[in-house]
């Protein structure tokens, strides 16, 4: 944009002083053209002196020659020059071309190539900067794994297919990602049901391993020996199994966060020009609370992301009355809390939001996996802070708990 800016303003200063120069041009020319019956007429002066007549054709500029004899000598409607050629007075008429036509024709060649410089110059701004401009950030964006980046829809013939597909892509992607959520989960329930089956046969193996060891059986120390294996294989299986619900419930996403230093401001104008429009078209009243521009310590673009997954759960479980941004300040951090009104939710369920895969009694035919507020919390943790979410009068609300620089 900026770019292209400067090409413009570049372009503009080129016309002009092109213009200009010719304007200056032109009238040097015409001054220099005037100054051309002077020397004819000193010509012809000259000539009636020695010969005592004279021949026009030789003058292109002179119109004419008078004396007194043909009238007033003074007297005339044209442009004329008084001149002495062997002790008498001529008046000599000359034509004087006007340099005004010369130069209003051409300063309005100028003027038209000038208007159709500016009409290409804005189709081209039109047709291809601004759309290009509004898709810059997408391919950054699906880069994060934003798949809710905004794609505006173009009816440019030059940008019209090329969103389409990137809209196409940021799909495909989506699904894929759908998938492989889905494989995930099937594979932490299928591993979790396993872990739950196999403890139940192992609980018996355990009291029978016990009731051998207790010597209820008649030959005491085969009885002692075998119930002792069994136990100590029971010990094994339950290890591994032990095992496999501990890897099943280790976290299967990665995450990385990039500590830095930024204003408040930079974040929240980033929601703002994102969901203010989008909300406003919807009716619903989206308010941005008084805050101070203070200095954060985290990633921006990780907590963008986690204040963005908060207003997008804003608008799908709230009642589309209110949502709000609301800011204070606690123990050196940035409190930024996120709520909305028509909370369904019911408070014994605040607990297991956070959890993966966990989605809560409100969301039923609602499109979701149950990773938003997971997903905030690793990335929360992984910035230093903390989220927790809380429910008062028909509102939800989640706050995100950022450290201050």
């Amino acid at each position: 944009m900026k770019a292209f800016r400067r090409l413009c303003i570049a372009v503009t200063a080129v016309f002009l002083i092109l213009a200009a120069v010719m304007n200056i041009f032109m009238l040097k020319s015409s001054r220099d053209e005037e100054g051309l019956y002077r020397v004819e007429a000193k010509r012809l002066a000259d000539d009636i002196a020695d010969t005592g007549s004279f021949d026009l054709s030789g003058y292109p500029h002179i119109t004419g020659v008078f004396t007194e004899e043909d009238g007033p000598l003074y007297v005339s409607d044209e442009h004329y020059v008084i001149i002495e050629a062997g002790g008498k007075l001529y008046r000599a008429e000359y034509s004087k071309e006007d340099p005004s036509r010369g130069l209003l024709l051409i300063n309005c060649i100028f003027a038209a190539v000038f208007l159709m410089i500016v009409i290409l110059l804005r189709y081209i701004y039109k047709c291809i900067i601004a759309p290009f401009g509004r898709l810059k950030d997408v391919p950054r964006e699906l880069a994060k794994g934003n798949l809710a980046v905004p794609i505006p829809e173009e009816k440019s013939r030059f940008f019209g297919k090329f969103t389409w597909s990137v809209n196409m892509l940021r799909e495909n992607i989506e699904g894929s990602r759908k998938k492989e959520l889905t494989m995930q989960k099937e594979k932490k329930l299928l591993l979790l049901s396993l872990s739950h089956d196999i403890k139940t046969p192992l609980s018996a193996i355990k009291l029978n391993a016990k009731a051998l060891a207790k010597g209820l059986y008649k030959d005491e120390e085969k009885r002692r020996a075998a119930a002792e294996s069994i136990n100590s294989r029971a010990d094994e299986i339950e290890s591994f199994v032990s095992e496999i619900t501990r890897a099943a419930s280790e976290d299967f996403m990665n995450f990385e966060a990039n500590q830095q230093e930024v204003f408040m401001s930079v974040i929240i104008e980033k929601i703002s020009a994102r969901y203010a429009p989008q909300l406003a078209m919807t009716g619903t009243e989206f308010v941005i609370g008084d805050f101070d521009d203070c200095i954060l310590s985290c990633d921006p673009d990780r907590l963008g992301e986690c204040v963005q997954n908060l207003v997008e759960n804003a608008i799908k479980y709230g009642d589309g009355r209110r949502i709000e941004l609301g800011f204070d300040k606690m123990d050196g951090c940035e409190l930024i809390t996120v709520s909305n009104t028509g909370c369904t939710l019911e408070a014994k369920e605040l607990p297991q939001i956070f959890d993966s895969f966990q989605r809560g009694s409100n969301a039923e035919n609602i499109r979701g996996n149950g990773l938003g507020l997971f997903i905030c919390k690793k990335l929360m943790s992984l910035m230093g802070g903390e989220i927790y979410a809380g429910i008062k009068d028909d509102c939800f609300s989640v706050t995100l708990v950022v450290k201050l620089a």
